[in-house]
């Protein structure tokens, strides 16, 4: 690599909106972010089925009397 033309890599802190901190490495001090792991629908089981125009309800109609 070539002296003097790569930014410096240096500890940086990730804050969510949630106010949830992970400390990792970047080229930035701190960065912002608005959803992480600790509050994302998805990882702390609260995901709710968006139903859009009763797609799920069609869906479950028409698929669900199918045998096994």
């Amino acid at each position: 690599m070539k002296d003097g033309i790569h930014p410096d890599y240096k500890p940086a802190t990730i804050v969510c909106a949630c106010g949830n901190r992970v400390d990792t490495m970047s080229t930035q001090d701190e960065i912002h972010v608005e959803i992480c792991s600790v509050c994302h629908p998805f990882y702390t089981g609260k995901q709710k089925l968006v139903d859009t125009a009763g797609r799920v309800d069609r869906y479950k109609k028409m698929y669900g009397k199918v045998s096994k």
